[in-house]
């Protein structure tokens, strides 16, 4: 059974995309089909998959657009790729003009469902990379999706914003999605040497401990993230020994184990 999982917060900087890469590697390689969508106008996702003369006719933008024209959506072939063993569905630039669309769009909150539905039968996950803020684009996402993990990154006002941001999907399964779940809050870029991450984690723990679940690991600060995200690679696959990429293993791991 496909669980679609998007992976959310509007603060910047907390590994969304670096999650999203990831955890789709990762199950990829425990032999789970996946497919990995670039939500994100920013196309960071869709650059670490692309291969050196890939063409990217299609992307999730033109594919939106059909859909709020009410247009035949293009043959999947034609907007999914392969990157060894995970499917991707890139994005682009067009995908910010497809955003300010959706505001003026009468329920277009549906619109990314109604494109990952169909697929369902052909994956095992499907993870959804959006963009740092709360507008069409995130509804969407979180409106398709059945669960969504929450990345933050243990500094200094980490926890701002993810009030407004649980308020959100509770209100989206009150009116729209009435089965979406919190999957979790994935602790990123942690260093648990310094004070201030040990307090932001306690913080996080104590103020949603009782009524989200928490990732048991967390993801330690690495500079190999940011090198393996330079060659379009999975921390695992850039560095074996990667403390990291061993996270990532493990969260992959919660994810099959607690949807079987």
């Amino acid at each position: 059974m496909c669980k679609i999982i998007a992976v959310a917060n509007q603060k910047g900087g907390v590994a969304k995309t670096t999650s999203v890469r990831n955890m789709a590697f990762s199950l990829g390689e425990f032999g789970k089909r996946v497919l990995a969508v670039d939500f994100d106008p920013q196309s960071n996702l869709t650059a670490s998959f692309s291969e050196e003369n890939m063409i990217l006719k299609t992307t999730i933008a033109d594919v939106m657009t059909k859909a709020m024209d009410e247009e035949s959506l293009p043959n999947k072939e034609e907007y999914i790729y392969s990157h060894g063993k995970i499917d991707f569905m890139p994005s682009s630039i067009h995908l910010s003009v497809v955003e300010a669309n959706l505001r003026m769009e009468m329920g277009s909150e549906k619109l990314l469902s109604n494109i990952l539905e169909p697929l369902r039968e052909e994956y095992d996950f499907i993870l959804i990379d959006t963009n740092p803020s709360l507008g069409p684009l995130t509804i969407n996402a979180l409106s398709a999706a059945d669960s969504v993990i929450i990345p933050i990154n243990p500094e200094f006002y980490a926890t701002m914003g993810l009030t407004d941001l649980t308020k959100t999907i509770l209100k989206i399964r009150k009116r729209i999605n009435p089965g979406i779940q919190f999957e979790g809050i994935l602790m990123t870029m942690c260093d648990m040497q310094t004070n201030l991450h040990k307090e932001v984690c306690l913080e996080v723990v104590e103020a949603y401990g009782n009524g989200m679940k928490i990732f048991k690991v967390q993801i330690p600060r690495s500079i190999r993230v940011g090198e393996a995200n330079r060659y379009g690679m999975s921390v695992i696959d850039f560095d074996k020994k990667s403390k990291a990429g061993l996270a990532y293993d493990e969260v992959a791991k919660e994810l099959i184990s607690y949807g079987n």
